[in-house]
């Protein structure tokens, strides 16, 4: 005879769930205001400086240069000129003023003299404005909030029978818990704030919106299935009892394939990639905790509360009828 698997008490322990999670959030928010964004050049504007130069140097001595010349975080790009195959070094400065005209001098003359027999020379000189990347980045909030809407709109009407709006505005909530999350790994790792971000956003929305999904349908079927037998928040437990380990194994297996995508871009020094792969575990990570901690215990608090306050206003209607007799 198999053995009967044991019930998880998520909706039991829902507390100790919200308390960790606004701790987090509330450790991002103050972070934020301590240690700063890296915002990328495309969002916050600045200067792009190209040199080229011969054989072979290291993107971190040329980040070296610029710091002890110039005191200025900036990111160091080795690559290839297409027009005539010349290797470049692109050095961008993300700030609202740019560089002057005197410090891109300055550090003009540290690098031809650090690398003199690379023969560096300046390629070319670029100010970049902000007001493009700030459009690309509200486009894809907009389109983050869109997918809210809809998201909210479709499970309203997939699982009408309980309480599908409720469940469908829990579900957003969730998705809002791994944005922040995902928001915070940024914050606290110290990557740039640019195009990677806004991508580990839109692909987390259908990770964590599909997890969320297969609960609230585990959740129907049970109720069809038990009907008023047993307690609401005994059949959420059960429900993600009987999901719990498909949603970890799916996500398992996408956490393993980004983390060797980690692992061989930390190897080969490819940082542009890590910025996006280590994010998006995180996201995926926090989306079977959402999914499963968050989402449907909002939903039981919910729909308790509604129990009990339409339970109170009976009581209160007959009350009210007993003193008029």
């Amino acid at each position: 005879m198999s053995k009967e698997r044991k019930t998880l008490n998520v909706v039991g322990h829902r507390k100790i769930f919200y308390t960790i999670s606004c701790a987090l959030i509330a450790l991002f928010i103050i972070l934020t205001f301590t240690i700063g964004l890296n915002v990328a050049i495309e969002f916050k504007g600045g200067t792009v400086l190209t040199y080229t130069y011969e054989g072979d140097i290291k993107s971190s001595d040329v980040e070296k240069v610029v710091k002890d010349e110039l005191s200025e975080k900036c990111t160091v790009t080795l690559g290839e000129n297409t027009k005539d195959s010349q290797k470049t070094v692109e050095i961008k400065f993300s700030s609202t003023k740019g560089i002057s005209d005197d410090k891109q001098n300055q550090l003009k003359t540290a690098l031809e003299d650090k690398f003199a027999e690379n023969n560096m020379t300046v390629y070319e000189s670029n100010d970049v404005a902000a007001s493009s990347g700030m459009n690309f980045f509200f486009k894809c909030l907009v389109a983050c909030a869109f997918a809210m809407v809809i998201t909210i709109i479709y499970i309203g009407f997939r699982f009408k029978k309980i309480g599908g709006i409720s469940a469908g505005i829990f579900s957003v909530v969730a998705l809002v818990h791994d944005m922040c999350m995902v928001y915070g790994c940024f914050v606290i790792c110290r990557f740039d704030i640019n195009a990677n971000f806004m991508a580990v956003l839109l692909t987390i929305l259908g990770y964590s919106i599909n997890a969320t999904i297969i609960i609230y349908d585990r959740i129907r079927e049970n109720e069809n299935l038990i009907g008023k037998k047993t307690e609401l928040s005994d059949l959420v437990n059960l429900s993600i009892t009987q999901t719990m380990g498909r949603s970890i194994h799916t996500t398992v297996t996408t956490v393993l394939a980004m983390s060797t995508v980690c692992i061989v871009c930390a190897v080969c020094g490819v940082t542009s990639i890590i910025s996006f792969s280590f994010p998006l575990i995180i996201g995926m990570i926090s989306g079977v905790y959402s999914s499963n901690c968050i989402a449907p215990t909002l939903w039981v608090m919910w729909r308790e509360h509604k129990a009990k306050k339409s339970s109170s206003g009976k009581k209160g209607s007959s009350a009210k009828k007993a003193t008029r007799r």
